[in-house]
């Protein structure tokens, strides 16, 4: 069998049960395994080292096409599930943004395998048992952009042999280019040849703050694909922290100290708070907003499952895993949950508290866990997984499971701090595993949405995914801990250490709610700018065609301004292709080339992030690369925006280019028609 289009896959979806073509097949779930071990390892390693993890999805897919094209009967919706696999493996490694916390207050002394393994299992199996009704939601029931599922999507179609073959022939080699300009970038930032980014720290008053861009090719793609309503929203948000909280909050405190220092310390310790309390009112009013949806998914899904229990044809397209099910496996999931608790806390100096401390988890986990997953699903839509800004979602998990607990435990707080705080960090793990999946398993599904793929099988290799994904991530964590070490413990050298941010900053401020010394007024201001943002919202709705998502403009005032301003100069620069694009003659087409460009961005990079991971692994050298010297660095700075800029206006340039002759060979081909006719 030949390999089959995603437009056939979906014109063939009224099949009751099988799909017309291979799916869900013993060599996607291998090859689908044997990349999520690398995928994983690299993830954990750099998460810990650098507080940063890169987007697996796409790399999936393109190492799933390199390896599946050998096979003949290989086909678009197998290289999904594959990718689907690995993706969702990969991403579950952001698990140590939390689980190292547990290390790092010396509560446990390393990571025990099968409670390490059950945590991120049983946390991840929810994640996709959460996301089942949310993909009628969130994703056929809603417009957000989705711009990796998007890119996934149009990486696997361009891949397929069958459609148009110049068209393919074409898309493949504009995705190249964007590859190549990427990871070219890429490679020459971590040589040092050329600036990574460039910032500029300047005083206003007595305060000061920051301007600068990360010269990714990577996030400019990014932007590209999320469009300018949400690059807008984002960087209202950056203005709000950049140009009015910063300067503000560091008023009296550059004097006779490093400019950069203090800009950095404050907004990573108090911007950041007040972004997440921002977060937390904007997530609970999107909640609020997609209720409606999410509650017609389920009824949607229940309606499916009775028409297939009684005989009756559904698309492939719309058939989920059986929503009984779901409840089902998210019910008898409580049990491990409920096990794991126990066993954490029988020992400990807080047993007295067992009963009641179980209870309350486990509904934290049942209610809070579908919360954060239609959180996760939707900021996941609004600018992609990887950009996703996971960790301010930990924030909010942390305080909500730290007061929950010290209103049930009152005054034990005060003799067993250490503790509490542990009992907190493991519950939020388990919650945690759930938001990583959740933030990654939207877009998978967007991705075979995209190319016509059986949703069930997908979801089943999602779980196949966390299965292989939580298998792995302990003993990389127990290596990495061994070999390294993590920042703040006793005898570890604090120049090879594993800084390990998130899980510091969760730790800390889990220290600080049970201490007492925890900085409330600093959440509570965001919260009051979240609900002004919200206001604004909805007055703007009302009155205008525009809309300012709030959920975006809380993600702008927590990431760094290297990443929320590139991302919004790539949504103007997508902007103004597209309105370039829709004066041609095929505009969608030129439209699509545009997206393929920017896919190609995010390939690029991501593809080079893993090869770079392998490198600073095998050397324990975050700078393995970097041969050339410090003292480059001011030359690094000018070469660095010459060949961002050059690369970026090159790339469009020619993608005009490619555009134009597809419309020459159109043109052509009807003329040629005509004569043949005639």
């Amino acid at each position: 069998m030949s390999n089959q289009p995603a437009a056939a896959a979906t014109n063939n979806a009224g099949a009751q049960s099988a799909h017309p073509y291979r799916e869900l097949t013993f060599r996607a779930i291998v090859v689908g395994g044997l990349i999520t071990l690398i995928f994983t390892a690299a993830n954990a390693y750099l998460g810990l080292k650098v507080g940063l993890t890169f987007a697996t999805s796409i790399p999936a897919a393109v190492i799933s096409m390199a390896i599946l094209r050998y096979f003949h009967d290989h086909t678009v919706v197998e290289n999904n599930i594959v990718q689907t696999i690995a993706s969702a493996a990969g991403t579950l490694s952001a698990i140590i943004f939390v689980v190292p916390g547990l290390v790092m207050v010396g509560y446990w002394s390393g990571f025990p395998y099968w409670e390490t393994t059950a945590v991120c299992m049983v946390g991840g199996i929810l994640g996709v048992m959460y996301s089942i009704p949310l993909r009628r939601a969130l994703v056929t029931g809603s417009d957000l952009p989705y711009p990796e599922g998007v890119a996934a999507a149009e990486v696997l179609k361009v891949g397929d042999e069958n459609g148009s073959a110049e068209e393919n022939h074409r898309g493949l080699l504009v995705i190249i280019w964007g590859g190549l300009a990427s990871a070219g970038m890429a490679l020459l930032t971590a040589l040092k040849a050329a600036a990574g980014s460039l910032s500029l720290n300047f005083r206003i008053g007595a305060g000061g703050t920051m301007i600068g861009g990360s010269l990714s090719l990577a996030l400019m793609g990014v932007g590209h694909l999320v469009g300018p309503a949400v690059g807008i929203a984002m960087l209202v948000g950056l203005l709000l922290s950049y140009g009015i909280l910063l300067p503000i909050l560091t008023q009296g405190q550059v004097a006779g100290q490093d400019l950069g220092d203090v800009v950095s310390t404050v907004f990573a310790h108090d911007v950041r708070m007040i972004g997440a309390g921002a977060m937390a009112v904007a997530a609970v009013w999107t909640l609020l907003k997609i209720i409606g949806p999410i509650l017609r998914g389920i009824a949607d899904s229940l309606k499916s499952s009775k028409l297939r229990e009684t005989g009756n044809q559904v698309p492939l397209t719309e058939q989920d895993i059986p929503f009984k099910y779901v409840a089902a496996i998210t019910l008898l999931s409580m049990i491990p949950i409920g096990l794991l608790l126990w066993n954490f806390l029988r020992d400990s100096p807080i047993s007295h508290h067992l009963v009641a401390l179980i209870i309350l988890s486990i509904l934290f986990v049942l209610v809070l866990g579908l919360l954060i997953a239609s959180i996760c699903g939707y900021m996941a839509g609004l600018i992609g997984a990887s950009n996703s800004p996971i960790s301010g979602v930990g924030i909010i998990v942390i305080i909500a499971a730290s007061l929950l607990i010290l209103l049930v435990t009152g005054n034990t707080s005060q003799t067993h701090p250490t503790e509490l705080t542990a009992y907190a960090l493991f519950t939020t793990a388990i919650v945690f595993g759930i938001a990583t999946i959740s933030n990654d398993n939207l877009q998978d599904l967007k991705t075979g949405q995209l190319v016509g793929a059986t949703p069930w099988k997908q979801q089943v290799a999602l779980i196949i995914g966390v299965i292989f994904g939580s298998l792995v991530i302990p003993p990389v964590l127990q290596l990495l801990m061994t070999s390294f070490g993590f920042s703040g413990m006793e005898g570890v050298d604090e120049t090879t250490a594993l800084q390990a941010p998130q899980a510091t900053l969760l730790s800390t401020i889990a220290k600080g709610i049970f201490g007492g010394d925890m900085n409330w007024q600093l959440f509570g201001l965001g919260a009051l700018i979240g609900v002004v943002i919200v206001i604004v919202d909805e007055i703007m709705g009302r009155v205008s065609r525009f809309n300012l998502a709030p959920l975006a403009v809380g993600m702008g005032m927590y990431l760094n301004i290297t990443t929320t301003l590139v991302i919004s100069l790539g949504a103007l620069v997508g902007w103004i292709y597209n309105r370039w694009a829709l004066r041609q003659e095929k505009a969608e087409q030129s439209k699509r080339l545009g997206v393929l460009l920017a896919t190609g961005m995010i390939v690029g990079d991501s593809l080079f992030g893993i090869l770079n991971a392998g490198i600073i692994g095998a050397t324990s050298n975050a700078d393995a690369l970097g041969i050339v010297p410090d003292s480059f660095a001011p030359v690094a700075k000018v070469v660095g925006v010459v060949v961002f800029v050059g690369l970026l206006a090159v790339s469009y340039r020619w993608v005009m280019k490619k555009s134009g002759e597809s419309e020459s060979a159109s043109a052509s081909e009807i003329n040629d028609s005509s004569q043949s006719e005639a």
